[in-house]
This record gives structure tokens, C-alpha cells and sequence, in this order.
């Protein structure tokens, strides 16, 4: 490995496990450093080590994205650890409660609500705005946002969860807005649906592989600079909003 700066960092929240983790993995062989932003500690090492254990050059950064301070000491983790960052993966989410109908729209539970978007779209715009400063030194930001076609309204994909499927389409509008925002500067932001991958979240019944979700995010990780903004995309091509 060369200087640091030479070597181009990703960071992914919600890495230690599922579509997060095979991200992670994935970028590695494309010559990123991967940091691996997760809560819970001991799954982070544990997820770090694996990850070193396949020859991807990883480090861990404790990342609760639903507290301001957590976010803030991971930035500061990051630019000790590398400087800057080049590519931003928020993948971190939760499905949130679905027994007693809390996601029923008709008995919705607000509560169940708040902690999804929580998460889901506050934790993603907190990380961001935070990160922005580093991933501003880059010679080439990415920012990829890991939505769900639950979130389409047009497509109205998968069951009646009326907080996750909201907050999908929620963080598929502050996209749009990052992406005008950004429209005249280096970085670039886009959506990502992984489809109906079979991780702890979908209770493993699913057809598709964590790797196959997290080849359009790698993708879209590693655009070129005419490469498309603001869009939301999965295997297949851009998925209708």
C-alpha cells in the first residue's frame, strides 16, 4: 500500500452484516480501504477481521447514525484513520416493529414511525452532513443511498409496512435534493435498490445473494464523473420513482 492518500476510502454504515458487509467486501477488490461503520462492537471486530481474513483492507468506526455524537466522533475516527473519504455508503437501516399491525396504516403506531425514519432518513442526512467535509477533499465523491423499490410509488413493491416503505421513498426525495444541491460540484449521489435479498432482514427467504445486492451499490459507488446523479437504480437499470 502506498500513502494514504493514494489509497481511496470508503465508508458503509451498517456494515457489519448482510448487504452492508457484502459491500464492504466488494469494494475492496476496486482499491478502496474500507471502513466499516457499525453499533455493536464486538459484530464490528468480528466483521473487520473477516473482512482482512478475504484480503480487504479494513478498519472499524463505531457508527450509531441516530446520535449526533456518535456521528461526530466517527468523522473524526475517519480523517485520523485516512484523511479524507472518498465514497459514503448508507446502508444502516431497520425495517422496524411489524407485530400487533404497528405497521398497518389504518392502526399505525407513530412511534414505530419515528424510530424508522430515525434511522432510515434522519441517520442518513445526520452521516452526510457530517462526512461532507472529508468526502469534499476527494478527487471524486460518491454518495449512495440504499433505498428499497418498497419505497417506489409507482411500483408499490412488497407488503403494506407503512413506516419502512415511507421511509424509503422519504430518502429517495432527500436524494433528489442532495443531487441539486451537488449538481455543480464533484459529488455525486444516487439511490440503490439491492431487490429481495436474503439477509436476517427478510428472515433469510429471499432469492437473492447479499452479494448480489451490493453489486449496484458498488457500481454506483464507483461512477465515473459524467456518471449519473440524483437517479435510483438497481441491477436492471434506473427503477421508476
Amino acid at each position: 500500500m502506498g500513502p494514504v492518500n493514494d489509497t481511496k476510502t470508503a465508508l458503509v454504515t451498517g456494515a457489519n452484516k448482510g448487504i452492508g458487509f457484502a459491500i464492504a467486501q466488494g469494494l475492496g477488490p476496486v482499491g478502496f480501504r474500507v471502513a466499516v461503520g457499525a453499533r455493536d462492537d464486538a459484530r464490528r471486530e468480528t466483521a473487520v477481521e473477516r473482512l482482512r481474513a478475504a484480503g480487504v483492507d479494513a478498519f472499524g468506526v463505531a457508527l450509531d447514525v441516530t446520535s449526533d455524537e456518535s456521528v461526530a466522533e466517527a468523522v473524526e475516527a475517519v480523517e485520523k484513520e485516512a484523511g479524507r473519504l472518498d465514497v459514503l455508503v448508507n446502508n444502516a437501516g431497520i425495517a422496524g416493529r411489524i407485530d400487533d399491525d404497528g405497521q398497518d396504516p389504518t392502526t399505525l403506531d407513530l412511534d414505530v414511525v419515528r424510530t424508522v425514519l430515525e434511522t432510515n432518513v434522519f441517520g442518513v442526512v445526520r452521516v452526510t452532513n457530517a462526512m461532507l467535509p472529508l468526502l469534499r477533499r476527494s478527487d471524486a465523491p460518491r454518495i449512495v443511498n440504499m433505498s428499497s423499490n418498497m419505497g417506489s410509488l409507482t411500483l408499490r413493491t412488497g407488503p403494506v409496512l407503512a413506516a419502512y416503505a415511507p421511509s424509503k421513498t422519504m430518502l429517495n426525495a432527500i436524494t433528489t435534493q442532495y443531487a441539486r444541491r451537488f449538481a455543480d460540484t464533484g459529488i455525486i449521489v444516487n439511490s440503490a435498490c439491492p431487490g429481495y435479498v436474503a439477509t436476517d432482514f427478510t428472515g433469510f427467504n429471499a432469492p437473492r445473494t447479499p452479494e448480489q445486492g451490493a453489486a449496484i451499490a458498488i457500481r454506483l459507488a464507483t461512477l465515473p464523473d459524467d456518471g449519473p446523479r440524483g437517479g435510483f437504480f438497481d441491477d436492471e437499470g434506473p427503477v421508476p420513482w
